[in-house]
């Protein structure tokens, strides 16, 4: 048994029973072969519920202080984040974004599942905040569809990402496989970039039901 398995059998109901989560629209994230996840952040937890949501292995870019952090603590969030298929990359250093859109490529290259936010952090507010390109440039670059997702009430359980989470339910809601194969080939135009991003956060919104603010979310903190 993997890992992955292994935390899905033993964890996944205890996260169930303390998240309750209501999953809507899973058939649309096909069986096998690559796939984008692309979704709003609101909180911590939502990258611990996303995986015991979905059938498939989901892997997905984390910083990479959740898996060197010291004593017992430390090594149990270092096991469980890469088990349900947390990949640790330095996104701060200045060569932060290429490793983790190389990353992505390599995973969906492999036939695999990953998942991305592509507000590039947690909303600050509870609405959603414009998208990186990103997202865009993974889906030109290796033709993975991109399954757009929604992530409702998790930040209620869980306010500012800080502290334990409290028990209360969640939605998940997937929404139908977008391709962009008429764009092949366009991957370093700024403009077919913008215009797929865009497309995937006005899904995004309609499925989240949030207020979309035209403005980076790091730009909305910094403020």
């Amino acid at each position: 048994m993997s890992r992955f398995a292994f935390i899905k059998a033993v964890l996944g109901p205890i996260m169930r029973l303390m998240f309750r989560p209501q999953v809507e629209g899973a058939e649309h994230i096909p069986g096998d072969g690559p796939v984008i996840l692309a979704g709003n952040h609101l909180t911590f937890i939502d990258s611990i519920v996303l995986p015991v949501v979905t059938k498939r292995q989901v892997f997905f870019i984390g910083k990479d202080e959740y898996v060197t952090g010291k004593g017992v603590k430390g090594r149990l969030m270092a096991w469980f984040f890469t088990g349900v298929g947390m990949i640790p990359v330095d996104r701060d250093g200045a060569s932060g974004g290429v490793a983790a859109l190389m990353t992505g490529r390599r995973i969906l290259e492999e036939g695999r599942v990953f998942g991305i936010y592509p507000e590039g952090t947690r909303s600050p507010d509870g609405r959603l905040y414009r998208g990186r390109t990103g997202i865009a440039r993974l889906t030109l670059m290796t033709g993975a569809p991109v399954v757009p997702f929604a992530m409702i009430g998790t930040d209620k359980l869980q306010p500012g990402g800080r502290g334990l989470p409290r028990p209360g339910r969640v939605t998940v809601r997937f929404g139908e496989a977008m391709e962009f194969s008429r764009y092949e080939g366009m991957d370093r135009d700024r403009y077919v970039l913008r215009a797929v991003t865009d497309s995937v956060m006005a899904e995004v919104m309609r499925l989240s039901g949030q207020e979309y603010v035209d403005m980076y979310a790091t730009k909305a903190k910094a403020a």
